[in-house]
């Protein structure tokens, strides 16, 4: 599998060449156009409950779709459903927590699932959970503009407005808290 970055970084779009066999997952409604021998299957995100949880608490749509490369391969172009930009995260067994809306796709064998944010997390969010990923492949996040990569030092802290916070890798220890007074 080969891909890359295409119109970076106000108007992304992610290119993914996929050999034979080859699978790439995506959020529902990120497919932009597909050339040459690539299946789509649109299935429910982790199962029926899984995708009805998932729905209900994030707002995200009950269907993924997996873009398999047929014996001639293709290629399948995948747009945000914001304008920004496209990062992309290795995982080698590791995790991340990211924002709902900031998924785009995923390949390998990485599992998702739901990762609560916590009492603070609904009353400073408009939803109750993040997604975690976690397995060997990769993961394409998208953001409403620029992505800022910040790697923190064992013991250092770093505050971040919740609705600008793209993902993070899952062995991070956070709190959600109200910044400044009520007029900020």
């Amino acid at each position: 599998m080969r891909w890359q970055v295409e119109k970076a970084p106000s108007f992304s779009v992610l290119l993914v060449e996929l050999g034979s066999g080859e699978v790439v997952v995506a959020e529902a409604g990120a497919m932009m156009a597909i050339e040459g021998d690539v299946r789509v299957e649109t299935r429910m995100a982790g199962g029926f409950g899984k995708a009805l949880l998932r729905k209900l608490t994030a707002g995200e749509s009950l269907f993924v779709n997996y873009f398999v490369g047929g014996e001639k391969g293709g290629k399948v172009w995948l747009a945000p459903g914001m304008p920004g930009d496209i990062a992309y995260v290795e995982l080698k067994g590791g995790g991340i927590i990211v924002q709902d809306i900031s998924y785009l796709a995923h390949h390998g064998e990485v599992n998702y699932e739901l990762k609560w944010k916590g009492l603070k997390g609904l009353l400073a969010e408009r939803n109750l959970v993040w997604l975690r990923f976690h397995g060997v492949g990769g993961v394409w996040l998208n953001s409403y503009g620029g992505i800022v990569e910040r790697e923190l030092k064992p013991g250092e802290e770093f505050t971040a407005d919740t609705g600008h916070l793209v993902a993070l890798e899952d062995q991070v220890s956070f709190t959600i808290g109200k910044f400044g007074g009520w007029k900020s």
